[in-house]
């Protein structure tokens, strides 16, 4: 009897080992997968801080071209920057250190207004910003030198790499109006509905004088006008 009752006890022990021993496990694994899930939120990126720091190393452009600081190109820019100039041509971070050391690029006065920094996260953001160059000049391979005078748009985005910010795309485009890019275009509007005044233009019917218009045969005159595209072709760069 007292045998029997040995074994029906060390079978209930066996049963209840058995059950911890299945149970704990999950128990561990509800632990794991409840502490993967908790994962700690992205930090906040202190955009105030990035903006500051961007807007540093923009307005250090200037000084770059001035003293030929190729060095100071090499640490902005990644070495897989894509950059694209006014002219539509491409380059990289190579031609630029190569075109400031070489002291290419040269001007009166370089300034950067409307600087606007666009913070996406801790490690990316966009830089929008405005260049007016005055008697600017570049200097071609060939010798020649184009005048690179004027108002331009850019378009920068950075990324933080191994906690430095680097430049890994650049777009530029010339302002071909600057004094009505910077006017509220729509107040003129109003005076459009002035044109009835163009109904004046019956006037127009007195033109019977335009009848020396075969003087308008003097039009081939146009086609020497038309020879300033040859301008069009010349390449402008700009940082």
């Amino acid at each position: 009897m007292r045998r029997h009752l040995s074994l029906v006890v060390l079978s209930l022990a066996m049963v209840t080992l058995l059950q911890f021993g299945c149970t704990s496990p999950q128990s561990t694994n509800n632990t794991a997968a409840t502490n993967a899930n908790m994962a700690a939120p992205e930090a906040t990126p202190d955009k105030a801080a990035i903006e500051a720091e961007l807007t540093k190393i923009e307005n250090d452009w200037p000084r770059i071209i001035r003293e030929r600081d190729g060095a100071a190109v090499k640490r902005i820019e990644a070495e897989d920057v894509f950059l694209v100039y006014p002219e539509g041509e491409t380059g990289g971070r190579d031609q630029d250190i190569k075109d400031i050391e070489a002291g290419s690029l040269s001007a009166d006065s370089w300034e950067i207004t409307e600087l606007k920094v666009n913070v996406l996260n801790k490690d990316v953001a966009v830089v929008s910003l405005r260049n007016t160059v005055k008697n600017g000049k570049y200097k071609m391979a060939d010798g020649r030198t184009n005048d690179i005078s004027g108002q331009y748009r850019s378009v920068d985005t950075f990324v933080r790499r191994d906690g430095r910010w680097q430049l890994v795309a650049s777009a530029t485009v010339k302002i071909k109006d600057p004094a009505a890019s910077a006017l509220p275009t729509p107040k003129a509007s109003p005076s459009a509905s002035a044109s009835p005044a163009v109904k004046a233009t019956p006037a127009l019917k007195g033109t019977p004088v335009t009848k020396p218009s075969p003087a308008a045969k003097a039009s081939p005159a146009m086609k020497p006008a038309s020879t300033p595209a040859r301008i069009a072709p010349r390449p402008v760069k700009t940082p």
